[in-house]
């Protein structure tokens, strides 16, 4: 049993503080969402842009999640 893949591939509850982290990671990319919106004009880049956003507040979540 390799236990890294044990880890990222079990659930983790949330322990005390870390929903504010969530929390905090989620407002300051939706602070960053906001401005993509606002500044970039419509196109395959402005989406990657808001994907890839998506995608380090999902990482950014695991990271206090598993460690």
């Amino acid at each position: 049993m390799d236990p890294k893949i044990e880890n990222n591939f079990m659930y983790h509850a949330p322990k005390e503080g870390q929903p504010e982290k969530y929390e905090a990671i989620r407002e300051k990319a939706k602070e960053l969402a906001y401005l993509i919106e606002e500044v970039c004009p419509n196109s395959r880049e402005k989406s990657v842009a808001v994907t890839n956003l998506e995608t380090a507040v999902m990482w950014a979540n695991a990271s206090i999640a598993r460690n």
